[in-house]
């Protein structure tokens, strides 16, 4: 039955991967103030620690764990660490990632490669990691950060939408496979967000004017605006709480329309 506790996350322990900052701070931030308990990990301890100094000026405790979640020793470390510390995590948000924005004839496969490690692979390893746990406490959510990339293809970013294509049907097998135990696996698919990674392409130029891609996100996207990273707080929460529970193997869209829109025809 519904109630206002449906989009409770009291008691429960949620592990954000990469969110000492943007996206996947506050991701971890809409999670605590539902009640949970916030644990994140990033690949540097100056990033950790930059981590905890920013949950706790926002008056949260975080646990914070220095790893490469594409190292699959390290990530079993982890996350056997944060079962003794901390307790079994409930609800695993794969936040962690990477972007090149490198033409694809000009990319090396090295490069290709580190794109997908950390954009695909690593998810697969952190939660093949975490669902053991999930299945003996006959619960889990599983929220893959998948971006528009896993729909729509563009210049320069050939790795990166690859690789958050195949999220997208990894996102789908966990579902089909661990659905059974109650564990449900969905994800979100934001739009482009205004932080850190993408402000080079929302530069004002030397004259003046709006960066020709900051130009062309305004006129594709029916909000008129680029996204902030707290408008993926309410989908991550409904993702991660009760209320979501026949909800399995979807990706959530948080684009401002862009998906659904083929745009204004030319004057």
């Amino acid at each position: 039955m519904f109630s206002s506790d449906s989009f409770s996350l009291k008691g429960k322990i949620a592990l954000v991967t990469g969110a000492s900052y943007g996206i996947g701070f506050a991701i971890a931030t809409a999670f605590e103030k539902a009640g949970a308990t916030i644990v994140f990990n990033d690949i540097k301890p100056e990033l950790v620690e930059k981590g905890l100094a920013a949950y706790a000026e926002a008056g949260i405790k975080a646990h914070g764990y220095v790893c490469d979640v594409t190292s699959e020793e390290q990530v079993n470390q982890m996350i056997a660490k944060i079962e003794k510390e901390v307790g079994v995590i409930d609800i695993l948000v794969n936040n962690a990632g990477i972007i090149k924005r490198i033409p694809m004839v000009d990319m090396t496969a090295a490069e290709f490669r580190q794109v997908i490690d950390v954009d695909l692979n690593a998810p697969f390893i952190v939660s093949k990691a975490v669902i053991p746990g999930m299945i003996r406490k006959g619960q889990g959510k599983i929220i893959n950060i998948c971006s528009m990339m896993s729909e729509l293809g563009r210049e320069t970013v050939s790795a990166y939408a690859a690789a958050k294509g195949g999220l997208k049907m990894l996102t789908r097998n966990i579902a089909s496979e661990y659905g059974e135990y109650n564990i449900q696996c969905n994800g979100i698919g934001p739009g482009y967000i205004a932080t850190p990674q993408t402000a080079p392409l929302r530069e004002i130029q030397p004259d003046g004017t709006r960066h020709p891609f900051d130009q062309f996100i305004i006129a594709k996207t029916p909000a008129a605006r680029w996204g902030t990273p707290e408008d993926l707080m309410g989908p991550a929460v409904f993702l991660a709480s009760p209320a979501s529970d026949f909800v399995n193997g979807h990706v959530l869209y948080v684009d401002g329309g862009i998906l659904a829109y083929i745009g204004k025809q030319p004057k």
